[in-house]
């Protein structure tokens, strides 16, 4: 059976994980709003806390003999500063400290185990992996490798930020210590298969062109109402040109349309229900394949639509999404039975606090 490489949660926090997809999306002028999504957080301000050299040396904990110093633990602790807003960090610090600390432990004990068992990871384990991220955006490693560029991210600085290499020792670890339950079979994803079936649906889509025209308020003295009014006669000519005087529609997209689309001759893809606003999703599913619109309104300006293709309303197969749910369900399992395992290592560990440097109880603040 595949096994997939999951990433132990409490291991989470030393991994930079690329945020960004290259899912294609409906254009900002016709998809729903989303007025939950997360605000970007400015966390340039937070600085990393700067320790003496006496300080940095202080032994926090000892573990089978190898000790773990202030600065080694400042130095996680910093990276997770960059990536927490500062106010959460400030907040949380002290849970944050030991969570970090406890994570160091565990990957102590670890690689203690990992160099007991002569587990090694070869280039060829490493590449495997980067293939599987760049799989699941539907690039080739190459193709991977030219986005980071395009995005100013060095390939080498995020493969080591990624952390692949020990990430992999754990996973041929756990594959041999947790063999017994890490097992998801065949029966097991169709049982989830069946209790989940609506999961698989999947709703209908059309591909739909659009010519847009958004009232130009640019100018603050502008009269809203009048704006709208010129708008609305611009798409009118518009319309006539495609409907009466047979314009063709991608290039009168191409050469008016004030929508992004406006560079594919106003195709916007295959889109499923709820991705557009209201108004224009409702015309846009009426329509037949090849039948234009008259104006639509929406709070984007005004539209013309033209539907190219649509998709009907199906269910994924078992054979289609099984891969999927075995993904799905060893994720549980190893949530499940890797922090047992972890707890169970430790407690077998010698570890030993200095005097003072004991965990205490944390509070979680408001």
């Amino acid at each position: 059976m595949k096994r997939y490489l999951i990433i132990p949660a409490w291991f989470a926090m030393f991994v930079v994980v690329l945020g960004s997809s290259c899912r294609k999306e409906p254009s900002a002028e016709t998809r729903r709003p989303e007025p939950n999504a997360p605000a970007k957080v400015d966390t340039t301000s937070v600085e990393p806390k700067q320790i003496t050299k006496a300080a940095a040396d202080e032994v926090v904990v000892t573990i089978n003999g190898q000790v773990i110093t202030e600065g080694r633990l400042e130095e996680e602790i910093n990276k997770l500063a960059k990536r927490i807003p500062p106010e959460d960090f400030e907040r949380n610090k002290e849970r944050i400290r030991q969570q970090t600390l406890g994570a160091l432990i565990a990957i102590q004990i670890l690689e203690e185990k990992i160099k007991a068992a002569n587990i090694v990871v070869t280039e060829e384990d490493v590449l495997e992996q980067i293939k599987e991220v760049a799989s699941r955006q539907k690039l080739t490693v190459e193709e991977f490798k030219e986005m980071l560029v395009e995005r100013g991210v060095d390939f080498d600085d995020w493969k080591e930020q990624m952390e692949f290499e020990r990430r992999i020792r754990f996973q041929k670890l756990f594959d041999i210590e947790l063999a017994d339950v890490l097992k998801v079979t065949e029966s097991d994803a169709n049982d989830y298969y069946t209790k989940n079936i609506k999961r698989f649906e999947v709703p209908e889509h059309v591909r739909a062109s659009q010519i847009l025209i958004k009232p130009d308020t640019s100018d603050p003295n502008t009269d809203p109402n009048e704006a709208k009014a010129k708008a609305l006669a611009r798409i009118q000519g518009l319309l006539k040109q495609v409907k009466e005087e047979g314009g063709d529609f991608a290039e009168l997209a191409k050469a008016n349309s004030d929508s992004p689309s406006k560079e594919k001759g106003g195709d916007m893809g295959f889109q499923p229900k709820g991705a557009f606003v209201a108004s224009f999703e409702k015309v846009a599913f009426e329509l037949k394949v090849g039948q234009i619109s008259d104006v639509v309104e929406t709070p984007y300006g005004y539209h013309i639509i033209k539907v190219t293709d649509r998709k009907e309303a199906y269910t994924k197969t078992f054979d289609e999404v099984k891969d999927q749910i075995k993904k799905v369900l060893m994720q549980r399992k190893q949530n499940e039975h890797i922090p047992k395992y972890i707890e169970s290592l430790k407690a077998n560990a010698k570890i030993v606090y200095p005097p003072g440097k004991e965990p205490l109880p944390v509070t979680v603040g408001p």
